[in-house]
């Protein structure tokens, strides 16, 4: 069985469960038989990008990579506000304001940092059991509460002019949960305008970025003979922001039954322990105790 990545440049229009499923597909045409899968954090259909997709053991480390921070390049067309807050919507609001670049740029200063956002209608949030985008999609009126994120940079991209702007690129880096069709509309507010996106392409997912991303072409060939090794990367390429804790024959077998390693002279923190190359399992060290937070099953690893 595959265990580790693969880092899909997701199409418009495919939404990531599609994007799972089209995973499951693969394996079974190349002969792989029923492979756990997963995915590293929610795309919409309307947008583009990384999309990191877990296979075996990797899925373990899902939950992980949805909690990343995240960088988009978007669009915002200004003069109109969608109920979706992007293209699939109709407006609900409308303005013949169009601000300058240096208005823009001024004002994206007010929306960096930890900043409070009101998440779009149209989003998966559960309100009372039932998905916010279902219950305005049924027409009723949505009102979610404003939640604490961090945008930890957001500029213009280049080529931007000095005139009255009908749509601005940005990049944002950001933290989990924060939704980019809310950061277009507040700045858009903050300029005395209406806006909505028009693009949203993902190019960083926690260590994933476009430069590792395959376009859904080269999935399918796997499914067609191509080697899976040819778009598989290992499970821990998903690790490498946190350091690795090298372990000894004794010691490994010790992490793999779930015991404490102690003595260790290490600064407190998450490792990723291994034996060789193999990654054994995710370890928190506190006071030169490290403690098991997830182990993996590799069939590498030795007996």
């Amino acid at each position: 069985m595959p265990d580790g990545w693969i880092i899909l440049d997701k199409p418009l229009g495919l939404g990531s469960t599609q994007a799972v499923a089209v995973v499951k597909r693969v394996c079974r045409e190349a002969g792989l038989g029923k492979v756990k899968v997963g995915h590293g954090g929610t795309l919409d259909p309307l947008a583009t990008g990384v999309l990191p997709i877990a296979l075996g053991e990797a899925t373990k480390l899902c939950g992980r990579m949805l909690d990343a921070s995240k960088v988009y390049a978007f669009t915002v067309q200004f003069g109109a506000e969608t109920d979706s807050l992007d293209l699939e919507g109709k407006v609900i609001a409308a303005s013949d304001v169009r601000p300058t670049l240096a208005q823009v740029e001024a004002a994206l200063p007010r929306f960096t940092g930890p900043i409070e956002q009101v998440p779009p209608a149209y989003s998966a949030i559960k309100v009372d059991g039932a998905r916010a985008y279902d219950r305005a999609r049924a027409g009723e009126t949505v009102e979610l509460k404003s939640r604490a994120v961090i945008v930890h940079s957001l500029e213009s991209a280049p080529g931007g002019s000095a005139r009255d702007l009908r749509e601005i690129t940005l990049i944002a880096h950001v933290s989990k949960g924060t939704y980019i069709r809310s950061l277009a509309r507040d700045l858009a507010h903050a300029l005395g305008t209406f806006g909505h996106v028009t693009m949203l392409r993902r190019l960083h997912a926690g260590p994933f970025g476009l430069e590792q991303a395959i376009s859904l072409d080269k999935l399918n060939e796997v499914g067609k003979g191509a080697p899976l090794e040819n778009v598989l990367l290992p499970l821990e390429a998903g690790l490498v922001d946190i350091p690795a804790l090298d372990l000894g024959p004794q010691q490994a077998r010790l992490v793999q039954q779930g015991r404490v390693l102690s003595g260790l002279p290490l600064d407190d923190g998450l490792y990723w322990a291994r034996t060789g190359s193999v990654p054994l399992a995710l370890v928190e060290l506190s006071g030169g105790d490290a403690r098991v937070v997830r182990g993996f099953n590799l069939s590498d690893v030795a007996e």
